[in-house]
């Protein structure tokens, strides 16, 4: 068996993965479109927006999962060039769904990540590479654990590792949080963003916007299927325009350290419900 190729690492600051235009289409309905952008060895992108915006969407494109229109390159090469193997080490995916219904216990969840190395790597690196995995998950405690024993947010944590084991360029993460309370959902992006800093590349699906800008260098925003906005975070979560995304009224501020901080308006009991512009308008007034 020919063995795949091995990637080599990007310098920090060069483009490992960039969108061009991007559409895709499901069961015959365009689901996004016109999405174009790119990502840097060393940054974390945030993918953020309404529910139904196509964020997943976007994110199975990236992945390969989804046919696509357009470009999207990883390592200089369309990913729907890209064999399988070949894709497998050059970006992990981490999606919403963590089903498994064989009770593997959760050191061989995460060793499934190794699997894109089994040709490339050795029994003692994989074996160095799980026992960090588990250590920074903070799911070391819980290694000899069944996975379908565990909790909605323990899987989560299980899952990221498995990803990170990996140890790919480019790491795909769908709303990585969702099932975490504040300390994990802190340390799962505190995770994303050191993996960044050492020579990574992180997508990720958000829908927490504070946690956007906390952890991003970049946000990438879409509405209804196309592109609103992309830069610096600054740039992006200005109340005028998540207000108007969002359909609801919403405040940006700058605290004391230059955080920014997002907050929406809180209607009275008896106030109608209103678009986000007019209420946003009327506060200002």
């Amino acid at each position: 068996m020919k063995p795949p190729q091995e990637p080599t690492p990007a310098a920090i600051g060069t483009t490992v993965l960039e969108a061009r235009d991007v559409a895709v289409s499901l069961g015959g309905t365009e689901i996004i479109s016109g999405i174009s952008f790119d990502v840097k060895a060393g940054e974390v992108l945030s993918i953020i927006g309404p529910n139904g915006a196509g964020k997943s969407t976007l994110l199975g494109a990236l992945a390969g999962d989804y046919g696509y229109r357009g470009s999207i390159t990883i390592d200089g090469t369309e990913v729907s060039d890209w064999n399988n193997p070949d894709l497998a080490l050059r970006r992990a995916v981490l999606r919403q769904s963590n089903a498994i219904s064989f009770p593997f216990n959760v050191v061989d969840v995460v060793k499934m990540g190794r699997a894109p190395w089994r040709l490339l790597s050795t029994v003692e690196n994989d074996d160095r590479i799980i026992a960090q995995e588990l250590l920074r998950s903070d799911t070391y405690q819980f290694a000899e654990r069944t996975f379908t024993s565990l909790s909605g947010g323990e899987r989560a944590r299980v899952a990221l590792a498995r990803a990170m084991a990996q140890r790919t360029q480019v790491l795909l993460l769908d709303e990585p949080t969702a099932a975490l309370d504040i300390n994990y959902q802190e340390q799962v992006l505190a995770l994303a963003r050191r993996y960044a800093r050492q020579g990574g590349a992180v997508i990720v699906v958000l829908h927490d916007l504070a946690a956007a800008a906390a952890y991003s260098d970049r946000v990438l925003m879409i509405d209804e299927g196309g592109m609103r906005e992309w830069g610096e975070p600054e740039r992006v979560l200005t109340s005028e325009l998540v207000s108007e995304v969002y359909r609801h009224p919403v405040r940006v501020r700058t605290d004391e350290n230059g955080e920014l901080l997002i907050t929406p308006v809180r209607f009275p009991d008896e106030a109608p419900a209103s678009t986000g512009n007019d209420a946003l308008k009327k506060e200002k007034e």
